[in-house]
């Protein structure tokens, strides 16, 4: 039974019940929202871009992925539909223009940093949509593609907002340890290695010295308030 577990560090029975939740959200929404704006009489095939189902997978069930945040997902999908057109029309053996279209899919995707697994077969579709696709022409890498990436995105980040996710995904700051505050004991310590007599008091240099390391704390976790300066001391 140990083939059937997650693969992924984290995944619950939970999680892939809302993501398959938010996957049956996301589709049905975009495909209404597609045929409400393309109309009723547009064919299915032109309603819904296959390869969005593999997109779907990325944003509901693992929103955190590099290759599933917005700009990956519209603009692999447009820029992958644009490939595969440009693959049918310049090479006229289908399954060379298949090769072709995946190929030049990948490397505009890597150039545009927006490499997205469903662009391949975006790509695929574009490239073989033969008949289906002839009177749509580049169009299609806008309607249906470019449509159907940006509602699908827009109901993900909707999704994930009221399911308490984080979407797109925006990593933590790595957490950093402070060091043990320095005692008098350490400034005595240091002040014997440094060789050389200083005109301040222990107790200030070993203030000064915790302030210090406070800030450079506070400056390597953004999110922490800035450190306020302390009252001065009269001696």
């Amino acid at each position: 039974m140990k083939i059937f577990k997650p693969v992924l560090a984290g995944a619950t029975l939970r999680g892939r019940a809302a993501a398959c939740a938010g996957a049956v959200f996301g589709i049905a929404v975009t495909g209404l929202i597609s045929r409400a704006v393309l109309g009723a009489d547009t064919g299915l095939a032109m309603l819904l871009a296959a390869p969005l189902g593999a997109s779907a997978v990325l944003l509901f069930a693992v929103p955190s992925s590099p290759m599933g945040q917005p700009w990956p997902v519209i603009g692999g999908n447009v820029i992958s539909a644009l490939s595969g057109i440009i693959a049918a029309h310049l090479i006229p053996e289908p399954m060379m223009a298949a090769g072709a279209a995946v190929g030049l899919s990948i490397a505009a995707m890597s150039l545009t940093r927006c490499l997205h697994p469903s662009g391949g077969g975006t790509a695929l579709v574009a490239a073989l949509g033969g008949s289906t696709f002839a009177s749509h022409t580049w169009a299609f890498a806008f309607a249906p593609v470019g449509l159907n990436a940006v509602i699908l995105v827009a109901t993900a980040w909707l999704f994930h907002r009221v399911s308490g996710h984080a979407y797109p995904h925006r990593a933590a700051p790595p957490a950093s340890l402070a060091p043990p505050p320095i005692t008098e004991a350490d400034i005595d310590a240091a002040l014997e290695a440094f060789g050389e007599p200083l005109d301040i008091s222990r107790s200030d240099l070993t203030a000064l010295s915790n302030l210090a390391i406070e800030n450079a704390h506070r400056r390597r976790t953004p999110q922490t308030a800035p450190l306020r300066q302390r009252p001065r001391h009269r001696p």
